[in-house]
């Protein structure tokens, strides 16, 4: 998991299009109410698209009665013509992201993603709904974090600071919210009051990332309502913060394909291009670098990084494998322009959802995962800055512990499709691989090279890959669904600084 989400951008929604809906009216709400307008919304290719776009009231803490309610916001596009199959739900990542400016805004973005919505359409009903307290049709509860200095490297104490300072202004920045219910328990919850109140008794769950942690929660505190799931970049229940030593397995993965990619050849040590990554690491653990940039205003900064701050630098890299050797390589060559901007621009403060700390600092995880991750041989390359913050402050926030009862997989018969990129190092493929023994009715393609959160789209470049999992949705059934697949060849990018002279 990679707990720093940047909002997706939206638009108020008065300013980009007009909905009908029914007269609005001033009765008191009551749980399970839906309120639903309608619109239209325009693809990539110029085709439309009619919505709805609504909000479900739901107990804000179902456990305390009378508990204030909230609203979540969702969308649904009926099926393009009558089908069988149930509603196909989608649960979004995070936790800490809105799906609904898809159909809000009109840029690019938004028209491709409603031609992807389309296509589900033509299996079966499409519902995407929000999380509580990240929501357009209700509460988006962030606040800012503080600076960071940029005089001295960072660490992962920082932030902890950080998040221990976001945990003591977060009753004062929203005192009219129960905290304690943002779990993923209630969330899991959401789902199922809004199939009811739309009136499904099965689903279809489709979830990415933090989605798919989301649906492992409705299946197991709703068990029968999930008809099937698709599963990517799977995050189970127990495995909310990544183990360093499979992360570390990916950066092996990408890194042999780069080591075999001629035009990077001038700039590769012996030892390839894990050599070199190790380099950088040992040469700033002896003494930090300092760096001189100018900064996106313009302004003229000097910032110091040190060995955590390549660690933090080298996960968000990896992220992006046709620039990750580009980026080891300009360290591993002295030039270290690019990652000074970029950590200037991340020292900054930011706004953070409030949502993302609340769930998974709940949800936590059992004490021998707890064991594995703090002894992990990579933790001096990966670093533990994807977990210390929130294992730190295990308490000082206000959502309960969801225990180890809830945490752990149980057998489910339920069909599932995994499909996993084994480039993915937010969420690499072992986590996948530990869930397929409790699913026996699953089935896992791997799709080599695709990373976090780009399986689906990869699938959209394999258009025959994509007509079997619509399939799957539409019937249940595998068919003949390949274990695994091969995207194209990623082009690496060249360093930025001259090839040495050899």
């Amino acid at each position: 998991m990679t707990f720093r989400i940047a909002p997706y951008a939206f638009a108020a929604a008065s300013t980009l299009f007009s909905l009908s809906s029914p007269a609005a009216t001033e009765s008191p709400r009551h749980a399970g109410e839906t309120v639903i307008e309608t619109g239209v919304a325009t693809a990539n290719d110029g085709t439309t698209m009619p919505y709805e776009i609504g909000t479900l009231y739901v107990p804000e803490n179902r456990a305390k009665p009378g508990s204030r309610l909230i609203g979540v916001g969702f969308a649904r596009v009926k099926a393009a013509h009558p089908t069988k199959a149930p509603p196909i739900v989608l649960l979004v990542g995070g936790p800490g992201v809105t799906m609904l400016d898809i159909v809000l805004d009109r840029d690019d973005t938004a028209r491709r993603r409603v031609k992807a919505w389309q296509a589900y359409a033509q299996v079966a009903d499409l519902i995407v709904i929000e999380q509580r307290g990240y929501t357009l049709r209700g509460d988006r509860m962030e606040i800012p974090s503080k600076a960071l200095p940029l005089d001295r490297p960072t660490v992962a104490a920082d932030d902890i600071d950080v998040t221990r300072d976001l945990a003591r202004r977060a009753q004062g920045a929203y005192p009219q919210a129960d905290l304690s219910g943002y779990s993923i328990n209630e969330i899991a919850d959401d789902v199922a009051d809004l199939s009811h109140a739309l009136g499904y008794d099965k689903i279809s769950a489709l979830g990415a990332s933090f989605g798919s942690q989301w649906a492992f929660a409705v299946m197991k505190a709703h068990p029968g309502l999930v008809a099937r799931a698709v599963i990517t970049s799977a995050e189970p229940l127990d495995y909310g913060y990544d183990m360093p030593s499979q992360v570390y397995a990916v950066y092996q993965r990408i890194a042999w394909e780069a080591d075999q990619d001629p035009a990077l050849k001038p700039w590769l040590p012996a030892g390839g291009l894990v050599a070199a990554m190790w380099e950088v690491r040992e040469r700033l653990a002896k003494a930090p670098v300092t760096v001189t940039v100018k900064d996106a205003s313009g302004k003229t900064q000097r910032v110091v990084l040190g060995v955590e701050d390549y660690q933090s630098a080298l996960l968000d890299a990896a992220q992006h494998a046709a620039t990750f050797p580009r980026f080891v390589l300009n360290l591993y060559h002295r030039h270290y322009d690019a990652w000074a901007k970029d950590a200037v621009a991340a020292r900054a403060g930011e706004p953070r959802s409030l949502i993302n700390p609340l769930i998974n600092i709940g949800l936590d995880m059992s004490a021998e995962r707890k064991a594995l991750l703090r002894n992990d041989p990579a933790l001096p390359i990966i670093g533990s800055w994807n977990f210390a913050g929130y294992l730190a402050t295990k308490g000082e926030w206000a959502t309960p512990d969801a225990g180890d009862s809830f945490r752990r997989p149980v057998r489910d018969t339920t069909p599932v499709l995994f499909v996993q990129g084994d480039w993915d190092p937010s969420t690499p493929m072992e986590n996948t691989l530990a869930m397929l023994p409790w699913f026996p009715n699953a089935r896992m393609m791997i799709l080599h090279r695709a990373q976090h959160g780009g399986t689906f789209q990869w699938l959209r470049t394999r258009p025959e890959l994509a007509a079997k999992v619509y399939d799957f949705l539409r019937t249940g059934e595998f068919g003949d669904l390949p274990s695994e697949a091969a995207l194209d060849a990623v082009a690496f990018e060249k360093p930025d600084v001259a090839a040495p002279l050899r």
